[in-house]
């Protein structure tokens, strides 16, 4: 009886994902870092899109352009530029908003869980727009999952107050916007390519927070602490744009199943960073309430075929 042949890219598949994941889940500890020069979230997240947007303009033309391309990608139609803006309002624009404006309230621990909750959401929008059954197995996995939120949610509600319930409101918003991006994304998915999706859609959500912080800011507020300079840049590279390329690649090599897997280790990395680098609280709490997520999201997207689009695959939104 022969061996399988060892997967050729399955090393450098898995160790992309990996760090994709780990600098994806940085993403909030930066924010909750930057918070602390007293800037608030329509100059931050203006900031971080501004150092964003040349990155993923130059993602959109090599998308286009790149050497070795068997076929030049078909022009944008009218229904494809109104595809991509519907995408990049709901999937990064809000989505990024929201996040930022909820890690004001809340832990970056509380907030990588409840987004993490992600395939969930998805699964649920299929019911309701598609009526998509969801079997009896992910039912109880997804109730597990929202079991563990509650009981973090719970804990911190005690600590902070009421912020905290706004906090939470604000980042399981931010989930629900991203969860539709993933569900009417699969046609212009398959149209476009991820990556000329993912650049444009995400060029669109820049010039949107800029736009709003133009519109909601005067000028003078864009002048803040060197330190938010530096962390919107890291930020817009490090835990933005480097990792959504780590992803993709990784994707190519090991398949979105592996990679989404890899995928679980956003939330501890998150809460190991809350930890050390925040001072955040680390208790039993937190322990049980991160296991019921992971276990229950394992389990949604586990068992009952769910679509490609529900994979808690990490967006850094």
């Amino acid at each position: 009886m022969s061996r399988a042949a060892p997967h050729p890219h399955l090393a450098s598949g898995l160790t992309l994902a990996i760090l994709g994941s780990i600098a994806f889940s940085g993403k909030a500890i930066i924010v909750k870092l930057a918070y602390r020069y007293g800037v608030d979230a329509v100059t931050l997240i203006m900031y971080r899109m501004l150092f964003a947007l040349p990155l993923f303009l130059a993602l959109t033309w090599w998308s286009t352009h790149r050497p070795g391309l068997a076929k030049k990608p078909e022009p944008l139609t009218r229904r494809d530029w109104l595809g991509v803006l519907g995408l990049g309002l709901t999937g990064y624009y809000l989505a990024s908003f929201l996040d930022f404006w909820g890690l004001e309230y809340i832990t970056a621990s509380l907030e990588r869980l409840i987004l993490y909750l992600n395939p969930t959401l998805v699964l649920l929008l299929g019911w309701l727009l598609y009526r998509r059954r969801i079997g009896a197995l992910q039912a109880i996995a997804m109730a597990v999952s929202y079991a563990g939120v509650l009981l973090v949610f719970g804990h911190e509600l005690g600590e902070q107050g009421p912020n905290a319930a706004l906090g939470a409101f604000l980042v399981f918003a931010s989930a629900i916007s991203y969860a539709i991006y993933l569900v009417y994304s699969g046609e212009l998915v398959k149209r476009l390519g991820s990556t000329r999706l993912v650049g444009l859609a995400t060029s669109v959500a820049c010039v949107l927070c800029i736009a709003q912080f133009l519109l909601l800011r005067p000028l003078s507020a864009a002048t803040v602490a060197p330190e938010v300079i530096w962390l919107s840049l890291l930020n817009a590279t490090l835990c933005t744009f480097a990792p959504v390329l780590m992803v993709m690649m990784a994707i190519e090599r090991i398949g979105p199943g592996l990679a989404a897997q890899t995928g679980m280790l956003g939330p501890m990395s998150t809460i190991l960073m809350g930890v050390f680098i925040l001072g955040e609280p680390f208790n039993g709490w937190i322990v049980v309430g991160t296991v019921l997520v992971l276990a229950g999201v394992f389990l949604v997207t586990r068992f009952g075929a769910p679509p490609a689009a529900a994979k808690p695959i990490d967006t850094g939104d």
